[in-house]
């Protein structure tokens, strides 16, 4: 048990470094605009949920924004955690108008293009965060690699060929974060703007 306590203690301490790292150049000039999709679906159940909450969430406490559909389930969950930490989340939204907008958006844009938004999602996060499955999550993700965008699963109904699927919700919240630093730090690939 005390070794599963260390480990639990030694991965909250790294989760809670990498978040300070991101914070620090979230905060500087060449901060990362791109929000960082979190993709799920509707419908999705409370072990789907749970996990969109801490990873979104996480993300906030790093000044990272999220971008998802901005309905209920795991997007729903997914802006509640991020909107609890101070986040920025935006919904697109696959009618015409806001009504189905969950309430803890930030900015709900009404696409009017039905599941076409997914493509939306994909194009404009700087990576991809899959907790669940379903058609439309699949088509995120399959999008998102197509596109050359990081892709990052929990929980998947698919594996997809380039997806890094995560054995739990605390290393997927990891590699997310050292993705990240990685890639937006001073010597990172993946430009600010």
């Amino acid at each position: 048990m005390s070794s599963q306590v260390g480990a639990s203690d030694a991965c909250s301490t790294r989760i809670t470094e990498l978040q300070q790292q991101l914070a620090v150049i979230q905060r500087g000039a060449t901060r990362c605009l791109q929000p960082v999709g979190i993709i799920g679906p509707g419908d999705g159940g409370a072990r789907e949920c749970v996990a969109a909450h801490r990873v979104a969430a996480a993300l906030a406490a790093a000044a990272m924004s999220i971008v998802c559909g901005g309905r209920a389930g795991v997007m729903g969950a997914a802006s509640r955690g991020a909107a609890e930490a101070g986040g920025i989340v935006v919904g697109l939204l696959p009618e015409d108008d806001a009504r189905s907008a969950n309430r803890y958006l930030s900015v709900a844009i009404p696409t009017g293009m039905g599941e076409m938004r997914n493509a939306l999602i994909a194009r404009s996060s700087i990576c991809l965060v899959a907790i669940g499955g379903g058609l439309g999550t699949i088509s995120e993700m399959a999008l998102g690699l197509k596109w050359g965008k990081s892709v990052f699963a929990l929980y998947e109904d698919v594996q997809f060929p380039g997806a890094r699927i995560a054995g739990n919700v605390a290393q997927l919240v990891e590699w997310v974060l050292v993705w990240l630093v990685e890639h937006l730090g001073p010597d990172g690939a993946v430009p600010s703007h």
